[in-house]
């Protein structure tokens, strides 16, 4: 396959409460495609019906829609229907990270550590507040099921805070839940697949200069510290690029994500969240991760593109009659 020839199509902006940090990813993509000399298609999704036309336009997908059907499975899955490759996890792996609870249940089932919670069951507010005071206790976190980039999160600090913010994140995202709040270090952890096998990245330490790493720590020049590599020792160092390693491969990732970790002050690792598409902004943690092992910016987008031609590669290949 010539891929210089190929038509490579960088999806983009959606309809997702993350749909500007999708079409900051979704340029700087497409300006690193074309410094490498692809032939790169810049495709802006403002409503769902353009996604089909869109697609027989290209040969291979590049995914930058951040959030709902584009990384939930759903893009992936029409994919896969229409024969296009594409970069980064499949169907399945991409509905299990989207949905927070699903992927929880998975580390569980591979003992792998994730923060204690309990899920929203509609029930009375005074009977979820006495629930959770009595499985998770204060502080804890209030969070969506199905979102990224930290929107609709709340660290509520007392029984008193707890009402207002399942509130809140219900009427706005529906289905959520509480986590124990895990104190420690913030640690993201970058995977990426090099030479044929799974990699993590250096670790990258946020110290954000808000409550916690909000949307507007993420996306604000300025608003977050970023240590690199963590201040962590270097057994720790290893215990949690070892976890977050068994996490991408317990949800069947492939070629990248982005692991989001809490580190307690004693050196225990505790598995928030996997991000099947990492933000390529110019404030994203993946980026940072590739830079400290000297992958740059151009070279780590190249990389990625190529997972779209390595999982086809490896698909099981038809048996032939005889």
């Amino acid at each position: 396959m010539n891929v210089a020839r190929q038509r490579i199509g960088v999806l983009m902006g959606g309809l997702s409460p993350e749909r500007e940090v999708s079409l900051r990813s979704g340029g700087n993509v497409c300006a690193a495609l074309a410094r490498r000399g692809y032939r790169v298609y810049a495709l802006q999704i403002d409503h769902l019906d353009q996604i089909v036309p869109a697609l027989y336009e290209i040969d291979v997908a590049f995914i930058c829609l951040h959030g709902g059907v584009g990384e939930d499975g759903t893009l992936q899955a029409l994919l896969e229907v229409l024969g296009i490759p594409y970069v980064g996890s499949g169907v399945l792996a991409s509905a299990l990270a989207m949905n927070k609870l699903q992927a929880k249940r998975v580390f569980l089932s591979q003992k792998l550590p994730t923060a204690p919670w309990v899920e929203y069951r509609d029930e009375l507010w005074p009977d979820w507040r006495a629930r959770v005071a009595q499985e998770i206790g204060f502080p804890c976190v209030v969070k969506p099921v199905s979102q990224g980039s930290s929107i609709g999160v709340h660290i509520v600090h007392s029984e008193d805070e707890l009402i207002a913010a399942s509130q809140a994140t219900r009427d706005e995202f529906g289905h959520f839940f509480v986590e124990k709040f895990i104190p420690g270090k913030e640690i993201t952890a970058g995977i990426l697949r090099i030479d044929g096998a799974d990699r993590a990245l250096p670790l990258i330490e946020l110290r954000p200069h808000r409550e916690f790493y909000d949307y507007i720590a993420k996306y604000t020049p300025g608003a977050c510290d970023f240590i690199i590599p963590a201040e962590l020792d270097p057994q720790t160092t290893l215990k949690v690029q070892e976890t977050a390693l068994r996490a991408h491969h317990a949800l069947g990732c492939f070629g990248f994500s982005r692991v989001d970790l809490r580190v307690t002050p004693q050196g225990e690792p505790y598995l928030l969240e996997i991000n099947t598409l990492p933000g390529m902004t110019d404030t994203s943690d993946l980026p940072k991760a590739a830079a400290a092992l000297g992958i740059g910016f151009d070279d780590l987008v190249e990389r990625m593109l190529q997972t779209a031609f390595e999982k086809e590669q490896l698909k099981p290949k038809p048996a032939v009659k005889s």
